[in-house]
C-alpha cells in the first residue's frame, strides 16, 4: 500500500470522524491492496486505522496468497487465523479504543459480517466506506488511464473479428461462443458479459443470448466485456446488420451516432453528470420512430464509471448533480429499444481531462454491415 494513498484515506477518515475502516475481499481490496481475494465464508479483511499502518487479516490457509498481495510485498503486516478462532475478536483488537468514532465497511460487505462486528465493536456506528472511497477511485491515475486503454484496446480487437464470426443462420449463442473464446485470445483472463441481440431481441438492453437465429436485415446490439491480467475492465458496444438495414432502422441509428459523438465532445470538466445525460436526449427527441420521439426509447442512463468494476462511480444519469473531473472514467452509451421490433447502442469508454474528453476507443461508431 502507497504511504501517499494510506496518508489520503487517514486524512479522509479524520476528516469524517471515522475510527478504522474495515475492507473484505472486493474492488475496494483491490484498489487498496492490490490483493484479488476470494470471497469466501472465512473472513479476509484489510484493516486500517485512524493512524499508524494497516493489517491484513487472512485465514490461514490463504497466507499464501495473502502474503503475494502488493499490500504484503510492500512490507504490509499479515495475520493470520486458524479454524478456530474468532477473527472479528482480531478486527477489534485493531481497532483503538481510545479514538471516538465510527467504523468504515466497505459497500459491498456481507450483511452478516456487519452484524458481527457491529456487535463485536460494542455498537460502534457505522458509515459505507464508499464515502471516502469513491472519490479516490473515481479520479484515476495516469496508470490506471493506462490500463484501461490497454483494455479498451483489448475489446476493439474482438470487435473487429465480429464481422468474420457472423453469419445469417447462426445462433446467438454461436456467436457469442466464438466471441467468448476472441475475448481470452484478446488478452483478458476473463470474460465478464457477451451480448447478442439480434431483431427483436435488441429491445431488450440486458439481453444476454439465446437459441434465436440471426437473419438476413437483421440488426444486431453486441456488448462485450472482459477482465485484464490487471483487473482493470473492458466495455465496448456497437451495433451491427446482416445486409442492408430498413430505412427508418438506418435514419434513427444516424440520430443516434450523431448524439453519442455529441456527447462525447460535450464531456468536460465543467459539465455535471446529468447534464450529459440529457444533452444525448435533446438530441435524440426530434426524431420520430413509431410515433414516438427517440429519446422515449432511450431507457437507461448514458453511463457508467469503469475501473476495477465494470460498473462504478460515477454515474451519468439525471439527478447525479456532480461536476465531473479530470481523471474520471466512465462509459457514453446511449441507445434506442423499441419492444417487439428492433434496438441501438453506441458505447465508448472516455476519460474527462481539462481539455475535454479523451475517448479510449478507436473503432467505427458506424452500423456495421455483415456480408448477408
Amino acid at each position: 500500500m502507497e504511504l501517499e494513498l494510506l496518508t489520503r484515506l487517514q486524512q479522509a477518515m479524520h476528516d469524517d470522524d471515522v475510527a478504522a475502516m474495515v475492507i473484505t475481499p472486493g474492488a475496494d481490496l483491490q484498489y487498496i491492496a492490490g490483493y484479488d481475494a476470494k470471497p469466501l465464508e472465512r473472513l479476509t479483511a484489510l484493516v486500517i486505522p485512524h493512524t499508524g499502518f494497516p493489517a491484513l487479516i487472512a485465514p490461514a490457509l490463504e497466507a499464501g496468497e495473502a502474503r503475494e498481495s502488493t499490500f504484503a510485498r510492500n512490507g504490509g503486516k499479515v495475520i493470520t487465523w486458524s479454524e478456530t478462532e474468532d477473527p472479528f475478536l482480531i478486527v477489534a483488537d485493531l481497532v483503538d479504543d481510545g479514538v471516538s468514532g465510527g467504523i468504515a465497511v466497505d459497500d459491498h460487505m456481507w450483511a452478516q459480517r456487519v452484524l458481527r462486528l457491529r456487535q463485536v465493536l460494542h455498537e460502534r456506528p457505522q458509515v459505507l466506506a464508499g464515502s471516502i472511497l469513491n472519490d479516490l477511485r473515481q479520479k484515476k491515475t495516469a496508470r490506471e488511464i493506462e490500463l484501461l486503454q490497454e483494455a479498451a484496446a483489448a475489446i476493439e480487437s474482438v470487435h473487429r473479428l465480429v464481422p468474420t464470426i457472423v453469419r445469417s443462420g447462426m445462433t446467438e449463442s454461436e456467436v457469442a461462443h466464438h466471441i467468448g473464446a476472441a475475448i481470452i485470445d484478446a488478452g483478458h483472463t476473463g470474460v465478464d458479459f457477451i451480448i447478442v441481440a439480434s431483431g427483436p431481441n435488441g429491445a431488450n438492453p440486458h439481453h444476454s443470448v439465446s437459441e434465436r437465429v440471426i437473419g438476413i436485415g437483421d440488426p444486431i446490439v453486441i456488448d462485450i466485456g472482459g477482465t485484464m491480467p490487471s483487473g482493470y475492465r473492458s466495455d465496448c458496444t456497437r451495433t451491427y446488420v446482416v445486409g442492408e438495414p430498413a430505412a427508418e432502422y438506418s435514419a434513427a441509428f444516424e440520430v443516434l451516432l450523431n448524439a453519442q459523438q455529441s456527447s462525447v465532445a460535450f464531456v468536460s470538466d465543467e459539465r455535471t453528470c446529468e447534464s450529459v445525460d440529457a444533452h444525448a436526449r435533446a438530441l435524440m427527441h426530434d426524431h420520430h420512430l413509431d410515433g414516438r420521439p427517440l429519446d422515449e426509447y432511450f431507457i437507461h442512463r448514458i453511463g457508467h464509471g469503469i475501473g476495477l468494476e465494470s460498473h462504478e462511480e460515477p454515474y451519468l444519469v439525471e439527478g447525479n448533480t456532480d461536476v465531473l473531473q479530470p481523471g474520471m472514467a466512465f462509459s457514453i452509451e446511449p441507445g434506442f429499444y423499441v419492444p417487439g421490433r428492433f434496438g441501438a447502442r453506441i458505447e465508448d469508454i472516455v476519460v474527462c481531462t481539462k481539455e475535454g474528453a479523451r475517448n479510449l476507443n478507436t473503432l467505427s461508431r458506424d452500423l456495421m454491415r455483415i456480408p448477408a
